[in-house]
């Protein structure tokens, strides 16, 4: 199983350089980028970050096809590859709150991602031949004017639902369940990718289940936990209703979102059991957290990524993960 962590794109350069700095004396597998609206786009933060690690793979998880059209990411995409050190990745998702940032999703958004990929992949090793699809239509003198790739770039699908997954499984590499932590949840996601893998005869198992949530690591366990607690409230009573191996009854949701509407954090925080906590985020010391990666990687994850803000201080929870999580996990 392999580690990655992730970062918001929030930073001013030097503070961009110098996380990268921190990053690099750890050796996580994957160093990721989120591409949340309204932050700074990934891919410039990913070049930054790039001159300064060395070894794990760089990534953006994940671009949506309504904020970037595909040539836009077959190009960036193709430039950090020549950049990342230790190679690069590409993930595509949806995209969440969207239109409250004035973006107009795609009606198809599925296709959207399907013909994204498609088409990437074309560019990007040269085979493109015109592109006529539900959603995007290329000349058929459209090629990429760039230096390619000199190895095939892994695309990664962000995703909880069994339709995307499946397409994920003839097409990807990895699909990330973004927002849980919850081992019990990995076989569904397995079971969804499989569907998409048979289609396209290839091996059960040739895409990898990525999870990644909030992360809050520090020596004060309880403190850690309630700051997840916080951040977890922001985020449940959306996610709660795509794990379908979880229960949660929805008055307790409502109750939640009614808090966090009315900026009552620790309310909606007091309302999160310790089980509930465990299923969305990684927090706790860090023995809690090498115990929830553990169970993941019982379960046949692929990839465990911890999120934002990584502690309570997020250099000292950067510094617990690389130090003394990360070598339990290898």
């Amino acid at each position: 199983m392999k580690i990655s962590i992730a970062f918001q794109t929030d930073k001013a350069p030097q503070d961009y350089i110098a996380l990268a700095k921190q990053v690099n004396d750890y050796a996580f597998d994957v160093v990721s980028v989120y591409s949340d609206a309204p932050y700074h786009a990934s891919f410039p933060v990913l070049m930054l970050l790039a001159q300064h690690i060395t070894t794990s793979r760089l990534g953006v998880a994940a671009v949506s096809p309504a904020r970037m059209h595909p040539i836009d990411m077959a190009a960036n995409s193709a430039l950090l590859a020549q950049t990342a050190q230790g190679g690069m990745y590409l993930g595509i998702a949806r995209g969440a709150w969207l239109t409250e940032h004035g973006i107009t999703p795609p009606i198809k958004p599925i296709t959207a991602i399907k013909e994204s990929i498609q088409i990437i992949y074309g560019l990007l090793d040269g085979t493109l031949n015109g592109f006529s699809g539900d959603v995007y239509h290329l000349a058929e003198h459209v090629r990429a004017p760039y230096p390619l790739p000199e190895t095939k770039i892994p695309i990664l699908v962000g995703t909880w639902g069994k339709k995307l997954a499946a397409i994920a499984g003839e097409l990807a590499d990895e699909v990330k369940v973004g927002g849980s932590a919850n081992p019990d949840f990995v076989p569904v996601m397995q079971d969804y990718i499989a569907i998409g893998e048979e289609r396209a005869n290839r091996p059960r198992g040739s895409v990898g289940v990525v999870i990644g949530a909030v992360t809050v690591v520090d020596d004060d366990r309880e403190q850690a936990r309630a700051m997840a607690r916080r951040s977890v409230a922001l985020y449940l009573p959306v996610v709660a209703g795509l794990d379908s191996t979880v229960t949660v009854e929805p008055e307790l949701l409502t109750r939640i979102e009614q808090h966090v509407q009315h900026q009552a954090l620790e309310q909606a925080a007091d309302l999160i059991s310790d089980d509930l906590l465990d299923k969305f985020a990684f927090s706790g010391n860090a023995k809690d957290l090498i115990q929830q990666a553990e169970a993941l990687r019982d379960v046949g994850t692929a990839r465990v990524e911890f999120g934002t803000p990584h502690g309570i201080q997020s250099a000292e929870g950067l510094r617990i993960l690389g130090e003394q999580v990360l070598p339990a996990l290898c």
